[in-house]
């Protein structure tokens, strides 16, 4: 990260404080217009999030990827997010190529097989597309909570992503569970009916399981890995300190 990008961060986090998230959302279209997306996997997060950005009306982008693999409980959750708002949801596909070789190489599960050939498929269906999403813009907001990994607790609310060279911000990073799903009933906000059956983190349906009483924000993802290897390759962090 070059000092140009931590002093811009720095006046953000500066320009923060007191804002709630639909306000400093507004100030991030008004410094970055036309640079600013929000990525939704319509989750309790995301879909608290879209629910900001579209109810006040703010001219963010919102994107999503679609695998070829999600729930059908996600494609209805996407339908009514769209018809509730009047919006379209922007959808990024994998290129078709690189996925038919995979598939027919290593075959349909094979990321049950190994944790390389897991990555190379979340790499396929998520990583580059998410990299042609993000191309051309300087702001990229996420409905990512510390609560749902341990590697999230010191997670900085705007960090810089080094992979995708593009500042991020998180405005839910530290709402509990309650607070989250007290502002979908509040405001009758579509939602997964998958979390009702607890799924907490939903991705993809082959890699995705409810969570037993007890268990980890993350077991429900990917749980056949040893825990410190269920990263997909969308959210790395750096270890930055910046001086507010």
């Amino acid at each position: 990260m070059s000092l140009t990008q931590k002093n811009i961060i720095s006046q953000l986090l500066y320009q923060l404080s007191g804002l709630s998230a639909a306000e400093f959302i507004q100030l991030l279209t008004e410094q970055f217009p036309g640079q600013v997306t929000f990525s939704s996997s319509f989750s309790y997060e995301d879909q608290v999030v879209t629910h900001e950005i579209l109810s006040n009306n703010l001219p963010v982008k919102i994107f999503t990827l679609d695998t070829g693999r999600l729930f059908a409980e996600t494609y209805s959750v996407w339908s009514s997010t769209n018809e509730k708002y009047q919006t379209k949801i922007e959808a990024y596909y994998p290129q078709a190529n690189a996925l038919q070789e995979f598939v027919a190489a290593k075959g349909p599960n094979s990321f049950y097989e190994s944790v390389d050939n897991r990555k190379q498929c979340c790499f396929i269906r998520k990583v580059e597309p998410l990299k042609r999403a993000l191309a051309g813009n300087a702001i990229w907001i996420t409905g990512l909570r510390a609560e749902h990994s341990a590697d999230r607790t010191n997670l900085p609310i705007i960090e810089w992503d080094e992979a995708n060279q593009i500042i991020k911000y998180h405005p839910i990073l530290h709402w509990t569970t309650e607070e989250v799903k007290a502002h979908i009933s509040k405001n009758h906000i579509p939602y997964n009916p998958l979390h009702d059956k607890g799924f907490v983190s939903i991705g993809c349906a082959p890699c995705t399981r409810a969570i037993k009483p007890g268990e980890d924000f993350r077991a429900g993802r990917w749980w056949w890995e040893d825990a410190d290897k269920k990263e997909c390759g969308l959210h790395v962090h750096e270890e930055i300190k910046i001086n507010r």
